[in-house]
C-alpha cells in the first residue's frame, strides 16, 4: 500500500495546481501531492510535498474525503488536506513539476481527462471543493497532528 498526501489550496475561487513533469503524467495538472515517506506522518507529508512542488508554506485547515486508488498491482490511499498559504512564493523544481499556478475553478472544471491527472479522482475533488465537503482535522488521531 502506498500513502499519498497533498493539499488543496483555494483563494479567490482559484485553485493552486501543478503541471506534472514526470513521464507517466507529463504535462497534466494535479493538486500538489506525493508519497508519504517511511516514518513520516500524513500531515507532515502533505505540508512537505506542497512545499517541494510549489515553494509555498501552508497551514492545514481541514481534510477532504480520503480516496483509495488501484494502480496496477498497488493500492494507493490519498489524503488531501484543505490548506492556506502562510508564506513563500511559487517556485518549482523543473525536474518534477513544470509549473505551479492558480487556475480559476470554472476553467479547471472545463479541462479534459487528458489535461488533468487521474481525472475521475481529481474531478471528484473539484466537486468536493464546490460543496465544501471538508472535515475538521481532529477527525484524525491526535498523535498525527498534536
Amino acid at each position: 500500500m502506498v500513502l499519498l498526501a497533498g493539499c488543496i489550496i483555494v483563494k479567490d475561487n482559484k485553485v493552486l495546481m501543478c503541471r506534472e513533469g514526470k513521464k507517466s503524467c507529463f504535462n497534466q495538472w494535479n493538486f500538489p501531492s506525493g508519497h508519504v515517506e517511511n516514518g513520516e506522518n500524513i500531515i507532515d507529508g502533505a505540508i512537505r510535498e506542497t512545499y517541494e512542488e510549489t515553494g509555498l508554506k501552508v497551514k492545514l485547515t481541514g481534510l477532504f474525503p480520503i480516496t483509495q486508488i488501484y494502480a496496477g498491482t498497488e493500492t494507493h490511499v490519498l489524503f488531501r488536506f484543505k490548506a492556506e498559504v502562510i508564506g513563500g512564493e511559487i517556485k518549482v523544481d523543473k525536474k518534477e513539476i513544470l509549473e505551479a499556478k492558480w487556475i480559476d475553478l470554472d476553467d479547471l472544471k472545463k479541462m479534459s481527462n487528458k489535461e488533468i491527472r487521474a481525472y475521475h479522482v481529481n474531478y471528484k475533488v473539484i466537486e468536493e471543493i464546490e460543496n465544501n465537503k471538508v472535515y475538521p482535522l481532529d477527525i484524525l488521531d491526535s498523535n498525527m497532528y498534536g
